[in-house]
């Protein structure tokens, strides 16, 4: 991947210490002032390669910590020469290290890990959506896709407990769920990932809400 221009692998280390070189002017890697959306736990970044190819008046960018399945997606973009998609490889945990005050319009957390044991450490637990909250848009976006039954009831549980704005939510997106939305999030639903195909092959069903979080609350 040291060969792509489209991926970023950062020192651990630097990023401790200090910011990545492009917080604050992703518009520069990009070219353009167009909204940012973040793909968390990105996998195989079909998803954030998908999006990019759907949305061309938007930028994508995909960040897990696993060199191995960020290289798929990462070399599509390549060899597509998909300019409004890249991937940072490294740990979520540092993620505001990346990003600058309201440079990101979206977040996207796609059957990431549900953490069975470690709460906190669930892409949408309070630990995590204050890291957000330091780089979101004041009508930022989060969304959460997932096979999971616990994530899904413990994202359900904060967005209660913390008073975040739900915008829409649904246990089944197959079913009935995705039938009463508008064109444009039915498209960014309806690209599937490896995993997404293979869960539903089990008969699994696919649970889907997007919320807001209160900067200053």
């Amino acid at each position: 991947m040291e060969t792509f221009s489209n991926t970023f692998q950062p020192d651990l280390s630097e990023i401790m210490s200090n910011d990545f070189h492009f917080k604050g002017k992703w518009a520069e890697y990009f070219g353009n002032e167009n909204p940012i959306v973040l793909e968390l736990g990105c996998g195989k970044g079909e998803y954030t390669i998908g999006l990019a190819k759907t949305f061309s008046d938007k930028n994508f960018i995909g960040i897990d910590i696993k060199g191995a399945r960020i290289w798929k997606g990462a070399k599509q973009g390549e060899e597509e020469q998909i300019k409004n998609a890249c991937f940072i490889r490294t740990k979520i945990d540092f993620i505001s290290s990346f990003f600058a005050k309201e440079e990101v319009s979206e977040v996207w957390c796609t059957f990431s890990d549900p953490q069975p044991k470690k709460p906190n450490k669930r892409l949408t637990s309070r630990v995590f959506i204050e890291r957000y909250k330091e780089f979101l848009k004041k009508d930022g976006i989060i969304h959460l896709k997932t096979d999971s039954d616990l994530l899904f009831a413990s994202t359900e549980e904060e967005i209660i407990l913390y008073r975040y704005e739900e915008l829409y939510k649904t246990w089944d997106l197959y079913g009935v769920g995705i039938h009463s939305m508008g064109d444009e999030i039915k498209a960014m639903l309806e690209i599937k990932t490896f995993y997404e195909l293979k869960w539903l092959e089990e008969g699994k069903s696919i649970k889907y809400v997007k919320f807001m979080v209160d900067q200053d609350g």
